[in-house]
């Protein structure tokens, strides 16, 4: 079946991206929330103080690595699945539908 949350980036990924590019220098993370169909851009430290400590420290390794490589950290949440996977992406990418 593939990556169904990968592919709801992909499906999202103008709105993803200018989203991201809207905030300038700011390096937000984002979020995708998939029943709400809406994208939200977080400041990073907000963002973190709400996960655990393990996440945290995850999110922070992410963070750091994508932000040297010109990337950006994508979360995708699925309320009825009860996940939160996360994704790093790359700003320059032109996904292809």
């Amino acid at each position: 079946m593939g990556d169904a949350y990968f592919f709801a980036i992909q499906e999202q990924w103008p709105n993803i991206r200018g989203l991201y590019m809207a905030c300038g220098r700011q390096e937000p993370i984002i979020l995708y929330d998939i029943q709400e169909k809406k994208i939200y851009a977080y400041p990073y430290k907000e963002f973190k103080a709400e996960m655990s400590k393990r996440s945290q420290a995850s999110l922070e390794h992410d963070y750091k690595s994508a932000s040297a490589l010109g990337s950006m950290v994508v979360f995708v949440r699925d309320n009825i699945e009860r996940k939160l996977v996360s994704y790093t992406m790359s700003i320059d990418t032109e996904i292809i539908q």
